[in-house]
């Protein structure tokens, strides 16, 4: 489960919050989509919710560990694919994950067993081997998860995690994420491709200008809005343009290196 209450982040000098007074919950067996505009203030919410950020005022649970309190045990519950491929490339596709795993404390049976599993189910079997640099931009994706996922935690973050990814892997992916909710687990799906929202999700919440200003199910979306796709009432809540959120834009130029030591070593 992830529950946030009264969550809010504004960056230094910010005329405004990124994040303004947000409170939301992700129940167990849940797909969630987090959906929103360019600077609406969903990766600044990404990023706290996994610890990269560090929030003004409010409180984040992760598998019922507050977030300030205990990150570390918080942490140990995150599986986090980002949006922009933080690996180190000079290492091999299999040095990279063994190096997630011993952070995490994976043994070395374990960590063979998903590794060999999850590199057949994304076809990266024989590249395990190779540097990461010279993966295609969709290879670096399908890394990118299995190491997110390496050590089985209960609750994952993905972030744009289709990116990149052929019909077949992303086909996997949203198998994946649909068995690990059937466990009894959580799964938070931020994307702008909406149809793959509208029908992979159990939820979905709409963010605008730091504030949730819709959340649901699809079933209530349909009853409310007869014959209307999620697309269209998107457009609708959100048509006009939001206010440019210059911080909020940094935030997502983190040298990948630095995000790396912050998601997996800051305060480890």
């Amino acid at each position: 489960m992830i529950t946030i209450n009264n969550l809010s982040k504004k960056y230094k000098n910010a005329d405004r919050y990124a994040v303004n007074n947000l409170s939301l919950t992700v129940n167990d067996g849940e797909v969630f989509g987090f959906i929103g505009s360019n600077g609406a203030g969903k990766s600044t919410t990404i990023k706290c919710i996994t610890g990269i950020l560090p929030f003004s005022e409010g409180s984040i649970e992760i598998a019922g560990y507050d977030l300030s309190k205990d990150i570390i045990s918080a942490k140990k519950n995150i599986g986090y694919v980002s949006d922009n491929h933080s690996v180190y490339d000079k290492l091999t596709g299999r040095e990279y994950v063994n190096f997630l795993a011993n952070i995490y404390d994976v043994s070395k049976e374990l960590r063979d067993t998903r590794l060999n599993d999850l590199a057949i189910r994304f076809n990266l079997q024989d590249k395990l081997d190779s540097p990461i640099k010279s993966y295609s931009h969709g290879m670096k994706q399908k890394i990118c998860v299995i190491g997110a996922l390496i050590h089985e935690p209960k609750v994952w973050i993905l972030d744009e995690p289709l990116t990149g990814l052929d019909p077949k892997s992303a086909k996997e992916l949203k198998e994946l994420m649909r068995e690990h909710c059937e466990k009894g687990n959580v799964v938070f799906f931020s994307s702008h491709v909406l149809e793959v929202v509208e029908k992979l999700c159990d939820r979905i919440a709409i963010i605008k200008n730091g504030e949730i200003i819709a959340t649901f199910t699809m079933a209530e979306l349909e009853e409310k809005q007869r014959g209307k796709s999620l697309e269209d009432f998107f457009l609708e809540i959100t048509e006009d343009v939001a206010v440019s959120d210059s911080n909020d834009d940094k935030s997502n130029d983190i040298a990948k290196w630095g995000e790396i030591w912050q998601r997996l070593f800051y305060h480890f």
